[in-house]
């Protein structure tokens, strides 16, 4: 390729990068904001969470980025440029996803910590911040890899918007020379590399996490052996 089309590529790559970062972070809030709110003692509060979660898992990431992109324009008088409409569909769609891993790792969590926090007064909040969450958190970050990796994924289908991304751009040069495997192969391995740095990155912060729950117990020192007071006296 020549070095414009690589350019092209880099800017592709560049693209993709920074529609992950975003729709990653909103994803994130989603997740434990509705995965925390379908473990509340109101029940209203867990039927609009749990709606939410079963709407969105159970429609398509395509669709939701055209209706985000096309549908919802002319009804409210108002235009997302693509980037942050890619980031709008994709960070509600896999924060549905999100909010189940945070709901199991919640409930997960041994039922006595939750009584102990009862036990010393705590606020629900208290019990959710100082008990639960730290516990749950390091539990949650293997899941969130491979939710991760699938949002990576995922960011491809935003070149249905003609947004300049990895798969948008390839194309593109694909077009250009007239060559499909050479391209694509480049597109796999683009993004395998990603995805392989992400889940080094992850499993770093999961060790990490989990270093700060659990201690190693420390060794136990052997206790002297009774005397018996009958040694050494006089039969």
């Amino acid at each position: 390729m020549t070095p414009g089309l690589w350019e092209l590529v880099l800017k592709g790559v560049w693209t993709t990068l920074q529609l992950l970062f975003f729709s990653a972070l909103l994803a994130t809030a989603v997740s434990f904001t509705v995965g925390v709110a379908r473990t509340h003692r109101l029940w209203i509060v867990r039927f609009v969470a749990g709606f939410y979660t079963e709407v969105f898992r159970g429609t398509s990431a395509l669709v939701m980025i055209f209706w985000v992109f096309f549908v919802l324009p002319p009804a409210f008088g108002w235009q997302l440029v693509p980037m942050w409409a890619g980031t709008l569909a994709l960070g509600l769609t896999y924060g549905a996803y999100g909010s189940e891993i945070v709901r199991g790792a919640l409930g997960a969590v041994d039922p006595a910590q939750r009584e102990g926090g009862i036990a010393l007064s705590f606020t629900p909040w208290q019990r959710m911040r100082l008990i639960l969450l730290p516990q749950a958190v390091p539990e949650m970050v293997p899941p969130f890899s491979n939710l991760l990796i699938e949002l990576l994924k995922g960011t491809s289908l935003v070149s249905v918007m003609g947004m300049g991304d990895l798969a948008f751009s390839g194309n593109l040069v694909r077009l250009a020379l007239q060559e499909s495997a050479g391209i694509y192969t480049y597109l796999l391995l683009i993004y395998f590399v990603i995805a392989f740095l992400l889940t080094r990155l992850m499993r770093g912060l999961e060790k990490r996490l989990k270093a700060g729950v659990g201690k190693a117990a420390r060794p136990r020192t052997a206790l002297p052996e009774p005397v018996d007071a009958t040694l050494g006296g006089a039969r």
